[in-house]
């Protein structure tokens, strides 16, 4: 379904007359388009050579509107050349990217249709466009998606295409995670290097782990997970350990108020084979996680909340759905000495993930060290 930021208000076909000039020959709705807004817009929907065949986006009068102008030249035609276009009207705040290649594939359609059998030019197959553009307006709107019969060798096939956002860089101590059942994964759908790390994304190996265990090169593994998230299959969480510390966000709250995230949250976090987890004791769980409170703290103060609860699996969704964040530890050299190596990842940028990733030292090892080190501080943020 088409979000409101996409929602299309009207389509339009324009030609060139060879007498009255530019003009709109039909809309839909009817009159949507004002005289006085065409008449500031004109040169870009029907165009100079310079312009035709590029899609060109013009905002005015609160409107925006998208079209591709085609010129096709031939000595058939009135002036030598046939000129028009078929665009699309928007709100002028709306994000037009995705109705882009719909206009493109419009244009090059009614090309094709027009060389092949004057589609266009011929006023009686010309008149087919009415009942083609309400068609195209509705569906576009309803589902994103339309099928048009023009006749009975053509049949127009366009589906709107979700823009998404660029996905976050993957560093290698991140934790892909799967957001749907892993089983409704078709693994025959993507490239050799992702089905070759499919078996080891569990949501508790981090990058570099998946890479070595699946015996597959760094950037590879980042790349592939990378475009897993492009395409919302996987989200990423932070390595889990007993002494991580955790706290709770406001939109723990939606525990509580939304039913569906209760539904799902207990499905999730229950362990298997026990009876359902009550919502009390989650809840309880969640809202015991604070600042200076470490996973196995939370262990020995809830044992009897955890009986039906799997600990890994709360602080995982609780991740995923944001109801929770981790507090990282970021060491920071206060006093410049060489003794204290690497003394460029202590600079209060880099976590202790990061770190222990980078050097292949354990978290107790690094503790360790900064705990004897007067010149390093530990910042929690």
């Amino acid at each position: 379904m088409m979000g409101m930021t996409t929602r299309i208000e009207c389509i339009f076909f324009s030609e060139f007359h060879p007498t009255l000039g530019p003009k709109i020959t039909y809309q839909v709705p009817e009159e949507y388009i004002s005289r006085e807004l065409f008449d500031t817009v004109q040169v870009y929907i029907i165009t100079k050579p310079e312009l035709q065949n590029k899609l060109i986006t013009v905002t005015a009068m609160g409107k925006k509107l998208i079209g591709c102008p085609v010129c096709i030249e031939h000595k058939k035609y009135s002036r030598n050349a046939l000129l028009f276009n078929l665009g699309l009207v928007c709100d002028a705040q709306t994000n037009t990217c995705a109705l882009e290649p719909i206009v493109k594939k419009l244009s090059g359609y009614l090309t094709t249709l027009e060389l092949e059998s004057g589609f266009i030019s011929n006023e009686e197959s010309k008149q087919k466009l009415l009942p083609i553009m309400s068609t195209l307006l509705e569906e576009l709107n309803a589902t994103g998606a339309c099928t048009l019969p023009i006749d009975e060798s053509n049949t127009i096939h366009l589906k709107l295409i979700q823009m998404r956002k660029d996905p976050p860089i993957v560093q290698e101590y991140d934790v892909p995670v799967f957001t749907q059942c892993k089983e409704h994964f078709i693994k025959s759908q993507w490239d050799l290097t992702t089905q070759q790390i499919l078996p080891y994304i569990d949501g508790f190996r981090h990058i570099q782990k998946i890479s070595a265990e699946a015996d597959v090169e760094l950037n590879l593994v980042r790349i592939a997970v990378q475009n897993l998230l492009y395409y919302g299959v996987v989200t990423l969480v932070s390595i889990f350990q007993y002494s991580n510390v955790y706290c709770t966000t406001p939109k723990v709250q939606s525990l509580i108020d939304d039913k569906s995230i209760q539904e799902e949250c207990l499905s999730y976090v229950t362990k298997q084979g026990q009876k359902r987890a009550s919502l009390r004791d989650v809840f309880q769980l969640y809202c015991g996680l604070s600042p200076g409170t470490t996973v196995r703290d939370l262990c020995s103060r809830y044992s009897q909340q955890l009986q039906r609860v799997d600990e890994r699996r709360l602080i995982q969704f609780g991740l995923m759905k944001s109801l929770i964040r981790r507090l990282q530890k970021y060491p920071v050299k206060v006093i410049r000495d060489e003794r204290s190596r690497p003394p460029r990842l202590y600079t209060g940028c880099h976590s202790y993930d990061e770190i222990c990733c980078k050097t292949g030292i354990s978290y107790q090892e690094l503790d360790e060290r900064l705990e004897n080190d007067p010149n390093i501080v530990v910042c929690w943020k």
